[in-house]
């Protein structure tokens, strides 16, 4: 399964225009690399203009998910369309979308865990679903959103549902580079998966950002990395033989005994 993950330098505060650069971003990329999955980094769309965001944010995902439907369905490709600042019934969610080569949306997730480091909880509401797996091309896969790599009990969980790739969306700062890099990792080791990330590059007023966008087998080795500072595009082709073959061969599933736990 071929990936193209959108390592972006986001034009923070303006929607439209980060949605043209989207647009163009896929159209050559579909071009060079005939991927079957794309991936994009968190809020997007509007980038972390928190006080603003009321004004800036997508109302019940539109126009973004219209426009990644339209997108994934003109390219077949399917899309795990980072994520996006989205109000609905009058509150603000940070909110990924995956849609698939026909343009249908297979999931969508809030984001759980609101980031207190960056006041998040004062302009955001924090999602209340469970997380679950979706499926693209049969594959099992999973979505978080840059907080929720701390928590590994969402990263667990979808493995323990059959989850084989992580998708791991981000606008994590440089200051943490360190955590967002060995979170990955031992997300990847410990649950037997293949992660990959999209971070952002740049900054906005008060963050600097790490970049560093990765794609890491489950056995723990990095395939592929990102700049800390240069907005790229990280192709990988990912060998999903190596998910069963990697848990038959250190079995840590069936050695979990978690009513001790």
């Amino acid at each position: 399964m071929k990936y193209a993950v959108y390592q972006m330098n986001l034009i923070v505060g303006n929607p439209q225009e980060n949605r043209e650069k989207v647009s163009s971003w896929i159209n050559e990329t579909m071009e060079k690399e005939k991927p079957d999955v794309l991936v994009l980094p968190e809020m997007w769309n509007t980038g972390f203009t928190l006080a603003e965001l009321d004004k800036l944010a997508d109302e019940d995902n539109e126009p973004t998910q219209s426009l990644l439907q339209k997108l994934a369905k003109q390219h077949h490709v399917n899309i795990v369309g980072g994520s996006i600042a989205n109000k609905k019934e009058g509150k603000i969610y940070n909110t990924s979308l995956v849609i698939n080569r026909e343009g249908a949306v297979v999931h969508r997730y809030d984001k759980i865990h609101l980031v207190p480091m960056l006041n998040e909880h004062k302009y955001l509401t924090g999602g209340t679903n469970q997380i679950e797996t979706f499926e693209l091309e049969g594959i099992k896969m999973g979505v978080i959103i840059c907080y929720d790599l701390r928590f590994p009990e969402l990263a667990r969980k979808l493995a323990l549902e059959g989850a084989q790739i992580l998708h791991v969306v981000a606008e994590w700062p440089l200051i943490r580079k360190n955590h967002w890099k060995y979170l990955q990792l031992a997300r990847a080791i410990e649950n037997q998966m293949f992660i990959v990330s999209s971070n952002i590059t740049g900054s906005n007023d008060t963050e600097t950002f790490a970049g560093t966008s990765m794609i890491i087998d489950p056995w723990g080795d990095v395939i592929k990395v990102g700049s800390e500072v240069k907005e790229e595009t990280l192709i990988a082709t990912l060998d999903l033989d190596a998910v069963p073959k990697i848990r038959e061969s250190v079995p840590v599933f069936s050695s979990r005994v978690p009513k001790l736990y």
